[in-house]
């Protein structure tokens, strides 16, 4: 069975979480307090950071790299695309979500002030320009659920959260967010201290 050490407010811990629950299988979610985390977590994943992922004796860290294993160890329903020029495109978008967007969750969380603001008008305005070119993609906003939007819901979740705001022009974006938080997975592998950050 997979163990799954979860941050009950951690966004990168929420991916993973649903993916195990699009997958139906058999698992078991840790929570773990972000704020008081167990000794082990340091010794699973050098970086004391969470997620991590347990099965037998395989540690797993880094909620893509989790989300990739369960993917090819549970082929169904498959969330990576089967082509590999169209795979590789999708891993391009994971590592933009990181850089561009995901690396501004430490500041949106614990930065100070000034911090906090900019990194709100950084999320806002990357969303904005990437709301066009989801539309694009076969892979993501599609019929079929896919790794990007396990790996950019947990933001479009948090935005109110975090005090982000979207102009209209991106009022297509919080449609298809609206269409990923009706998922049924979505809402299994919600928290509750996660269901009180959106109203």
């Amino acid at each position: 069975m997979m163990n799954l050490y979860s941050g009950t407010t951690c966004p990168f811990s929420q991916r993973c979480r649903i993916v195990l629950y699009e997958k139906g299988m058999d698992f078991q979610i840790i929570d773990v307090d972000m704020f008081n985390k167990p000794e082990d977590i340091a010794v699973m994943n050098p970086y004391n950071r969470l997620p991590v992922l347990v099965e037998r004796d395989l540690i797993l860290y880094e909620s893509n790299i989790i989300n990739e294993y369960i993917d090819e160890r549970f082929p169904h329903p498959q969330l990576m695309p089967a082509d590999p020029v169209m795979r590789a495109r999708a891993r391009l978008f994971l590592f933009n979500f990181e850089v561009e967007l995901f690396s501004q969750i430490e500041a949106l969380e614990k930065g100070n002030q000034k911090q906090q603001e900019k990194a709100r008008q950084q999320v806002s305005d990357r969303l904005t320009e990437l709301a066009p070119v989801f539309h694009k993609q076969k892979f993501m906003l599609g019929e079929d659920f896919s790794m990007l939007d396990v790996a950019i819901s947990p933001l479009l979740w948090r935005l109110d959260y975090y005090g982000v705001s979207l102009p209209k022009t991106a009022a297509p974006l919080m449609k298809y967010a609206e269409r990923l938080f009706s998922r049924p997975a979505f809402i299994e592998a919600l928290t509750p201290s996660e269901k009180v950050m959106r109203k």
